[in-house]
Order: structure tokens, then C-alpha cells, then sequence
């Protein structure tokens, strides 16, 4: 941590859950690291970090960073982000959801990077908030959290409350944030130190709808996000090629060319994904997520899901699920 006093810059304080993403975690830290660096010499940053019992926290690439303390008081001057990925139902431990609880009641901003989005929401400090999370996670928190607006952007601010997509994401919402303290002069510097000519703004989604080769189709991206929209009730092809305004056989021919499948089979694996994602991250019964995924009767879905997976639904996730269940009775 930089040599500084609290009361000189803005402190923020990370807190590092096991399996936490280094990239996400690593580009919000060099930003605010950057910022101090600014040909100004003023120092505009401060900040610690935190895990649940004081000891070296593991990303999920098996880096172990050093912290500067455990759960520990917080003013409400400072900032306080989540930094999580893999395994982040088992390591949003009760002691670091109390802790949460208690500590933002004091009124300080906080947010969180990648699936740091699930541990403010096991504390219930989301709720009726617009917030993001890595992709990964956005299907299971829309499934458990009915009264959270989850968007696809790369980050999101609602009131005092901040979230990430994490990865690079989390560096466009730290530029966002030192816009907002120290102006677009510190900013654009910062950007520029990191090599990063395009830093993207709120509305940004996370993922391009269709790019592929360098080359984007327009007709074959709407057709991808009818299908993405349309997971619980499937279209045919005919329906979508209908949307789209273009004939089947055209349609046909783009999926053939650019993804190498039917719009037919190419339909399936996405909803087969989805279900792997709401396996492995929630506590929904095999039934719900079939319903859930378009599937009109649990055989069928279940035969799919072996053939694309080689294990059965129920067989799917079990020890990597978020278990929700477990938070609620601790």
C-alpha cells in the first residue's frame, strides 16, 4: 500500500475471496496504483487488503497474494470491493456475509468484481438494485434473485452501490471511477500507462453478439439474440428466420459458415449450457431447470444433456453449485 494517510486520498479496500479472479482484482488495483503515478505528484489513492481470517488469499489460477489484515473495522470514508470467481458460494463464508452486513450499514460505497455480485447478495445489500456479474454468473443470480435487475453491461452503478463483470471490465469501471475523483486528464493518462485506447462506458455489453474471424454478421447476430431471449419458450427456425427477415435455407447457410452447425443444433447447445450453468450454480431441481430451458419433458432433456455432456443432470455440478441453501440456514 502506498505511504500515504487515509485522510490524503480516496482508500479503498479489497476484499479477496478464495478462487478470486487475478485479472479482474490485478486491474482495478494497477488503476488506482497508475493514478498515484500521474505527472501531477499528487497522490490519489490509498488502499488494503483484506480476507476473512488475515492469511494469504488463492486466486483460482493458484497465485497467493499477501493481505494486509482480516476482517477488520471500516470507515465509512472508505470503499470496499469484493473481489471473487470460482467457488464463490463456498468461500462467501457466514463470518464474511455478517461482516458485510454490518460494515456497509455505516453508509460507505461498495461494489464488487465478477461473481463478488453473489456475496453482496447472500448479504442482501442488492436487493431491487441494477447490478452486473461475469456472464457465467448472470443466468444463476436471475434465477435466485427475482427482485434484482441483472444487466449484461460490463459494469454497473446504482446509488452507492458498484458491480463488475470483472476481467477487463474491472478496469473500465476503476477509469469510470477515477473520471469521476480527478477528471478525464488522470484518466486518459491512466488508460494510456495500461495500453488501453478504448476504455467503454456503462452500456457497454459484455460480449459481441456474433464476431467471428474479425467479421461480424448482422443478419446471424440477431438471430443468435432471438434465440439467447428465447430459452424458456424456443422458436423454430422457420419462426426466427422469419424475425430476421431472411429465408431458412439463408440462415441455414450462415450458421453453417460462420459456427459450423444447424440453427437447430446450435439452438440446443445453448440451451444445454444454460442448464449446465443453473446446475452447477443454484439449487434448482432438475425439473424447474428443464422447464426452464425450453425442454418439454424431462427424458428428452435429460438424453440431450448426457449426450452433450456425458454425465446426467443430476449427476451435473454437484459439488461445484452455489449452494444457497447452506447460506440461509447458517
Amino acid at each position: 500500500m502506498p505511504d500515504v494517510t487515509p485522510a490524503s486520498s480516496n482508500m479503498y479496500v479489497f476484499l479477496l475471496i478464495p478462487g478470486y479472479s487475478q485479472l479482474g482484482f490485478a486491474c482495478a488495483l494497477e488503476a488506482l496504483s497508475l493514478a498515484n503515478r500521474h505527472p501531477s505528484g499528487d497522490i490519489c489513492y490509498s488502499w488494503r487488503l483484506i480476507s476473512e481470517d488475515g492469511l494469504p488469499v488463492a486466486a483460482y489460477n493458484g497465485v497467493t497474494t499477501q493481505v494486509d489484515s482480516g476482517l477488520t473495522d471500516l470507515r465509512r470514508d472508505e470503499t470496499l470491493i469484493v473481489c471473487a470467481g470460482e467457488a464463490v458460494g463456498e468461500g462467501s463464508t457466514r463470518k464474511i456475509v455478517n461482516w458485510l452486513r454490518r460494515e456497509t450499514r455505516k453508509g460507505m460505497n461498495f461494489g464488487a468484481l465478477s461473481s463478488g455480485t453473489y456475496t453482496l447478495a447472500l448479504a442482501n445489500l442488492i436487493s431491487g438494485k441494477r447490478v452486473t456479474t461475469h456472464w457465467e454468473y448472470r443466468g444463476a443470480l436471475a434465477e435466485l434473485l427475482p427482485d434484482v435487475i441483472i444487466e449484461d453491461s460490463i459494469f454497473s452503478i446504482d446509488g452507492r452501490v458498484f458491480t463488475s463483470a470483472g476481467g477487463a471490465a474491472a478496469l473500465d469501471l476503476m477509469l469510470h471511477r477515477v473520471h469521476a475523483d480527478h477528471g478525464p486528464d488522470v484518466a486518459t493518462w491512466v488508460a494510456d500507462q495500461m495500453v488501453y485506447s478504448s476504455p467503454r462506458g456503462q452500456a457497454a455489453a459484455q460480449r459481441m453478439s456474433m464476431a467471428v474471424g474479425g467479421v461480424r454478421n448482422s443478419k446471424l447476430a440477431l438471430s443468435l439474440q432471438i434465440m439467447q431471449n428465447n430459452i424458456e419458450d424456443p422458436l423454430t427456425p422457420d419462426e426466427i428466420a422469419e424475425v430476421v427477415r431472411i429465408s431458412t435455407r439463408q440462415m441455414e447457410r450462415l450458421f453453417a459458415k460462420h459456427l459450423g452447425l444447424s440453427p437447430k443444433r446450435y439452438y440446443l447447445q445453448m440451451r444445454l449450457d444454460k442448464a449446465r450453468e443453473l446446475l452447477r450454480q443454484t439449487t434448482l431441481s432438475v425439473t424447474e431447470i428443464c422447464v426452464a430451458c425450453g425442454f418439454r419433458s424431462p427424458s428428452h432433456f435429460s438424453k440431450s444433456y448426457r449426450a452433450a455432456f456425458g454425465v446426467s443432470p443430476s449427476q451435473e455440478g454437484t459439488e461445484n453449485r452455489l449452494v444457497w441453501s447452506q447460506h440461509q440456514s447458517r
